[in-house]
């Protein structure tokens, strides 16, 4: 073999090695693994919260037991919120999707209910102690769910843009993952609050 062979060979590589390398090879399932990635936060937060609910509903129940219906509520969500999963291959999918908003929804719904039922509940230790967790719980999965948010923005820009895009086709057959939504009937008008006059 001579050198003159050698050579349009070796370009021939180097030039299927860039083409390849511009079509997102890498960075497409970095993007995605990132999101996936991200989305598991998201669940480890609302994991989080579900474990705290066992030990709040103990303490409202040692409180009093004309609150019954209210802790069943608040059991009942848990145990809804509880059952519906979504993986990280599930993403694309927004039926799927909706479905885990929804029913964790249901939950930070029931949750507020009975932080508003239990006022005279505030002057006990350890209600204030698990509330104030459960508020923590909340902020985390609000960042939780903007970092999946913003990860999910950049694998669904980087598998529709050119040279990206043809990867994400010819390689991956990629679909756009869906971001977390407010699922929360008025969730995006702000709530009027009354002082008495």
């Amino acid at each position: 073999m001579t050198s003159r062979s050698f050579a349009p060979r070796s370009l021939a590589v180097a030039g299927l090695a860039l083409t390849l390398g511009a079509c997102g090879i890498n960075t497409i399932p970095t993007a995605e693994e990132n999101a996936k990635a991200r989305w598991a936060d998201v669940q480890n937060q609302y994991q989080r919260r579900a474990d705290l609910i066992p030990n709040l509903v103990s303490t409202v129940k040692a409180a009093g037991a004309q609150e019954k219906d209210i802790l069943v509520e608040v059991t009942q969500a848990r145990a809804s919120a509880s059952q519906v999963k979504l993986s990280g291959d599930q993403l694309t999918d927004p039926a799927a999707v909706q479905r885990y908003q929804t029913a964790q929804a249901g939950l930070t719904m029931s949750l507020q209910r009975l932080q508003e039922a239990y006022p005279e509940l505030k002057s006990q230790g350890n209600y204030t102690t698990l509330m104030s967790q459960l508020e923590g719980t909340e902020n985390r999965i609000t960042i939780a769910r903007n970092d999946y948010n913003s990860a999910v923005q950049q694998y669904n820009t980087t598998i529709r843009t050119f040279p990206n895009a043809i990867g994400a086709k010819i390689f991956y057959g990629a679909k756009p993952m869906v971001p977390f939504a407010a699922t929360t009937p008025g969730a995006d008008t702000a709530p009027k609050v009354n002082f008495g006059s």
